[in-house]
């Protein structure tokens, strides 16, 4: 058999209302919710009640983002699921180290609100955007990224899919670009050209905040978005440089699934990772929370 690994969503699959399932069903997600609540007052009601405008702030994305993802892990311990390693999407991983014990969920919980606000400071100084770009091989997105000054290849999703992060004005062309080359540009629902140099200042200034941070010992493999291997060496760098660095994440689950892992668990509000996983290696099982939920409740 197989090993488990849950896997932490990123950014774009927010919406009003998450959360609020696992709040009313599960014990153990409730104290996850009240303890951010207590270290932010307004996070359930901007998780349950607030409005898609409002949770699309960078700011108030990520730290709600973080209660859901950690209240859904509390779920499924008290199912007794566990997981042998973790691995997170941009975000994401912040809750993944904290469910790895990285640093406790109060920590975690801080470090996020800091993160989210850097990267949203950082977005409001720039006309930035990001886009997936579909259809097009890795080769052929860094090819058109090339072409332009202010265009990057950020975040390497799944076959066929790679997230680019620019300027405003120079993504406008590049996505014709996209089209004439027979793919598709979409773009995402975030406010910022993350994990590309736009990015730096940001990156920086939150390093300076994990050199504050009580970081221990994961207690199980926390995989990292910049190395795409098992963190080794010091933590907080890499949480830092990932920041402003592409996700590698088909890289991450490749390298997942040859050290034996088959099946991963999103812990998030959508399926969005679930969705990549099993474009990258159809034959492993890959579920979101809720999925999980109904099927060891079976």
């Amino acid at each position: 058999m197989g090993k488990v690994a849950f896997v932490f969503s990123g950014q774009g699959d927010q919406y009003p209302g998450m959360g609020k399932n696992l709040f009313e069903n599960y014990v153990p997600a409730a104290e996850v919710f009240r303890l951010c609540e207590s270290l932010r007052p307004g996070t359930m009601e901007q998780c349950f009640r607030g409005t898609a405008e409002e949770l699309q702030n960078t700011a108030n994305t990520q730290p709600c983002l973080y209660a859901m993802e950690l209240a859904a892990a509390a779920a499924l311990a008290e199912k007794g699921v566990k997981a042998d390693a973790a691995a997170g999407f941009s975000l994401g991983e912040v809750a993944a180290a904290a469910f790895t014990g990285l640093f406790d969920v109060s920590t975690g919980f801080r470090l996020v609100c800091h993160r989210g606000r850097l990267m949203q400071a950082a977005a409001e100084k720039h006309e930035t955007s990001m886009a997936a770009v579909l259809k097009l091989t890795e080769a052929q997105v860094t090819a058109l990224c090339e072409k332009y000054t202010e265009v990057y290849p950020v975040n390497f999703n799944c076959p066929g899919q790679i997230s680019v992060s620019g300027a405003a004005e120079q993504m406008r062309q590049f996505s014709a670009d996209v089209k004439a080359a027979g793919g598709r540009a979409v773009p995402l629902k975030v406010r910022g050209a993350f994990h590309s140099p736009f990015m730096q200042e940001a990156s920086e200034a939150f390093g300076e905040i994990l050199a504050q941070a009580q970081l221990g010992e994961a207690r199980i493999p926390l995989y990292s978005n910049v190395t795409a291997r098992p963190y080794s060496g010091d933590p907080a760098a890499l949480l830092a440089k990932q920041i402003a660095s592409p996700v590698r994440w088909e890289a991450l689950i490749r390298n997942m699934i040859e050290d034996g892992f088959d099946t991963f668990v999103e812990m998030g509000p959508g399926r969005t990772l679930t969705n990549m996983i099993r474009k990258i290696d159809p034959a492993v099982k890959a579920l979101t929370v809720t999925e999980y939920l109904e099927e060891t409740a079976c």
